[in-house]
């Protein structure tokens, strides 16, 4: 068993409610009050979970400034007011900064019984095989 301390308790309780928002900000057609508090909430989690050390280590490392760039920027696009744009620089912020945990997620799906079954449908393990390829991500 992982034992957490008290500290990344609150921060994967932050960066889950985090992502519920985002989530749920989304479904009700890109609310951008919901996106600002599930984007701050994420970020806060974060650095409570790894520590904010780490947090800034990962983010400003220097072949990640353009991921980091696009994912903070979304988040200040859509604090503007701007929340479609912003979610969609983020995500293609996020795809760049956690695209080397893709294999590893990929992999841990795989094993799960249903979900596992549906990534190795014909028409869906190439293109899943393909994203989880850590050669081309580079």
């Amino acid at each position: 068993m992982i034992s957490l301390t008290d500290s990344q308790k609150i921060g994967m309780g932050l960066t889950g409610f985090g992502v519920f928002f985002l989530f749920f900000g989304m479904i009700l057609f890109f609310d951008k009050a919901l996106l600002a508090i599930g984007n701050i909430l994420f970020v806060i989690g974060l650095a409570f979970v790894i520590g904010l050390e780490r947090t800034f280590k990962f983010f400003f490392q220097k072949h990640k400034m353009k991921a980091t760039s696009f994912f903070l920027g979304g988040v200040l696009v859509v604090l503007i007011g701007w929340p479609i744009v912003g979610v969609v620089l983020e995500f293609y912020g996020f795809f760049l900064l956690f695209r080397g945990f893709f294999p590893v997620v990929v992999g841990f799906i795989r094993r799960i019984p249903v979900l596992g079954y549906m990534l190795n449908l014909p028409f869906i393990s190439g293109y899943v095989d393909k994203m989880s390829e850590s050669n081309n991500m580079v």
